[in-house]
């Protein structure tokens, strides 16, 4: 029987979005031998464009992650297209991909994002990242001075509701599932004097012709007519190699995430959170400034280790 080889890196960092290449990136021009394991499954994938990150306004996501992979390879990082599916912690750590390769690391970036879960009305998922949209600092520009839906998946949809009021003044907040009765007497004074319109009842549907949002059907039949829809879906952290090594969470109201320290530091370790994985509100621009950071204090926490452990 053939001994199977398990190659070793400094770095293993999982996740190929804005904060694991960042992260190599830095690893990568300080020297360190390097891998990121990438499953191909951007977040921000259903998108056109990105916006609002400095020098790289209005750039494909796809385009901006293609550079990202370019760069890194200049300085000698390694990138697989992979799943990691496992991980262990005896010393240094063993993370074991879907293909059946085993890759050991002395130190670990967890950047694997979250998944969108979108509300289960007809229409919605068919129109993400079009004219059904989530973030107004993300796409509000684009949109602006539309007639706008909000869909409310929570009562913390009032402030969604709110928000887009920035970006257009008409604005109409669909209730859905939530009680009227759910909202404060700040939330209506709010919504009020935002001009937000406020629609109780379920929806049933988004009325789509000719490839274009035309309008909101409600249960009862009555329809609304709507060019945009924002909604806000359910963050799901993938944050399962953290759970693993037994890193402490916290709750959100977006959701249970890692506990960390300004660097991105978890509770076990050699481990380091960035990007989406270590909060709800990560940009793309965010998450690229926290894997820069995790990456360089990665690289100073080894060269000191090393320099500690030298006789």
């Amino acid at each position: 029987m053939t001994e199977k080889h398990t190659e070793s890196y400094e770095v293993v960092v999982v996740g190929g979005g804005a904060a694991g290449l960042s992260a190599a990136l830095v690893l990568g021009r300080a020297r360190r031998r390097t891998l990121v394991v990438d499953a191909g499954e951007p977040r921000n994938a259903p998108a056109a464009h990105m916006q609002g990150y400095l020098s790289r306004d209005g750039m494909s996501p796809a385009e901006f992650l293609a550079v990202g992979r370019e760069e890194i390879a200049r300085y000698g990082v390694e990138l697989v297209r992979d799943r990691a599916v496992d991980v262990t912690r005896d010393g240094d750590f063993t993370v074991v991909l879907a293909s059946g390769r085993s890759v050991r690391a002395r130190r670990l970036v967890v950047a694997t994002g979250l998944r969108d879960e979108l509300p289960d009305v007809p229409g919605v998922a068919e129109r993400f990242g079009n004219d059904v949209l989530h973030c107004p600092y993300c796409h509000g520009w684009e949109v602006r001075d539309r007639a706008f839906g909000v869909l409310a998946t929570t009562p913390l949809s009032v402030h969604q509701a709110l928000m887009v009021s920035q970006w257009s003044k008409d604005v109409t907040f669909f209730l859905h599932e939530v009680a009227e009765s759910d909202l404060s007497d700040d939330d209506l004074r709010r919504l009020a004097a935002a001009g937000v319109k406020v629609v109780p009842g379920e929806v049933a549907e988004l009325v789509i012709e000719d490839d274009r949002l035309k309008g909101v059907r409600l249960a009862d039949g009555t329809v609304h007519a709507r060019e945009v829809v924002f909604t806000a879906p359910r963050a799901v952290p993938q944050t399962g190699l953290l759970e693993k090594l037994g890193a402490e969470f916290q709750e959100t109201p977006f959701g249970s995430y890692p506990v960390v320290d300004p660097t991105g530091l978890t509770s076990v370790p050699g481990v380091w959170a960035a990007g989406n994985a270590m909060g709800f509100a990560e940009q793309v621009v965010n998450a690229a400034s926290g894997g820069y950071r995790a990456g360089a204090f990665i690289n100073g926490e080894l060269l000191f280790a090393d320099l500690d452990a030298t006789p």
